[in-house]
């Protein structure tokens, strides 16, 4: 079978992984693991969250009728679920049985920032939670931050409790922490947070204050992260596929999807599993939810 990446980041697609019910099909994507290594996918679907083992068993799903429009993902060390609703401007906490413990943001109602609804455009101004909000990701202290996203230019960081402590960004396309579409958001063990500006090509560095530290170029549309044990940052990339960097930002490892595709139909999500395999969510029907397990 053929591979893809290089050096300890190769990989082989596995084909034909997820063993859904006859008919289901899955929407956009987003994946994370517990620690069972069970997948548990939050998707823009009849069946909004399914749950699979490892080897693409069904297991479970929940959700039906109330989770409209999934984005982005994160799972907690008690395997809580933190799921925004895009079109909805609500970020939801549940355990992975499906009870709601708590709701960020009022059902409906997005924040004032002049946004046309074109994410080609940017927010007219920046203002508070929530305005098509897109991804979440906890500290290590418990602290989620909010990446928000489609029609806003912020970063939001809340208490576990949801209370909001502050926020950062402007709507923009070259200065430090200005964002157009911050789409994914990822905080270190050592507490940097790390912005992925999709719609700017760079991904945004900040220290847990939201005070710029850094940024990364040469991306295409980037979307998402997920950071290692081995501070290895997979990044994948809407008009590429997936990209490994070092804590530095060279590249380890790169490749293209498995068919050919125009732009846009790239990589959208990533997690890995306990075993370093790759889950990865393309922008593509029928691609919607790839397998890669690593060699070696």
């Amino acid at each position: 079978m053929a591979t893809v990446g290089s050096g300890k980041y190769t990989y082989e697609l596995v084909e034909d992984w997820a063993k859904l019910p006859e008919g289901w099909v899955l929407g956009q994507t987003g994946i994370v693991t517990d620690s069972q290594d069970r997948v548990y996918l939050f998707n823009r679907g009849e069946h909004p969250l399914v749950v699979l083992d490892r080897h693409g068993n069904f297991l479970a799903s929940w959700g039906e009728g109330t989770l409209p429009d999934a984005h982005g993902m994160f799972i907690d060390s008690e395997e809580n679920l933190y799921m925004p609703v895009k079109s909805s401007h609500v970020v939801l906490k549940y355990t992975s049985d499906g009870n709601l413990l708590m709701t960020l943001g009022t059902w409906d109602q997005p924040s004032d920032t002049g946004w046309s609804g074109n994410y080609l455009e940017t927010a007219a101004r920046a203002a508070g939670p929530f305005n098509a909000p897109a991804d979440v990701a906890l500290a290590a202290h418990g602290d989620l931050y909010i990446a928000d996203g489609y029609g806003n230019a912020r970063v939001h960081r809340f208490t576990p409790d949801g209370r909001l402590l502050h926020s950062w960004g402007a709507p923009g396309k070259t200065g430090a922490g200005e964002f157009h579409i911050p789409h994914g958001v990822w905080v270190h063990t050592d507490g940097r947070v790390f912005v992925a500006d999709r719609e700017n090509d760079r991904v945004q560095i900040f220290d847990p204050d939201g005070r710029y530290l850094d940024q990364w170029t040469g991306f295409r549309r980037p979307c998402d992260f997920y950071i290692d044990s081995d501070e290895a940052v997979y990044i994948p990339e809407l008009d590429a596929f997936m990209s490994i960097v070092d804590i530095q930002g060279n590249v380890l490892a790169r490749w293209d999807p498995p068919t050919p595709g125009p732009d846009g139909t790239g990589g959208h999500a990533v997690w890995v599993d306990s075993h370093g395999d790759l889950y990865v969510n393309r922008n593509l029907e029928g691609q919607r939810l790839l397998k890669y397990r690593l060699c070696g």
